[in-house]
């Protein structure tokens, strides 16, 4: 069973993207919408962790998140695919489950 696990939260303020990374099994996906793109930023104290999960884990950032917050694509962590609102329905729809850490 496939599953997406959605980050909301700054990865600076609170632990759900730790806590996502640590619950997610091979082949699961993680988006990071809202405060949650901060997670997707090069060179934090969690870009590091979100790197070494890359190998089982399928990141995504929402594009439109980013332009809210200032955040320029090219600062975003290698290997994270930007996503827009349809690329949204689409992880929701290829995912047997959808997993929100608050």
């Amino acid at each position: 069973m496939s599953q997406l696990h959605t980050v909301n939260k700054s990865p600076l303020e609170r632990n759900t993207l730790e806590s996502a990374i640590t619950h997610a099994v091979k082949g699961n996906a993680l988006l990071m919408i809202e405060d949650g793109v901060y997670g997707a930023i090069q060179g934090t104290q969690k870009s590091g962790m979100v790197s070494d999960a890359m190998g089982d884990i399928s990141f995504y950032v929402m594009g439109p998140d980013l332009k809210a917050r200032g955040i320029d694509e090219s600062r975003i962590i290698d290997g994270i695919k930007v996503v827009d609102y349809s690329g949204f329905v689409a992880l929701v729809a290829e995912h047997d489950v959808t997993q929100s850490w608050l």
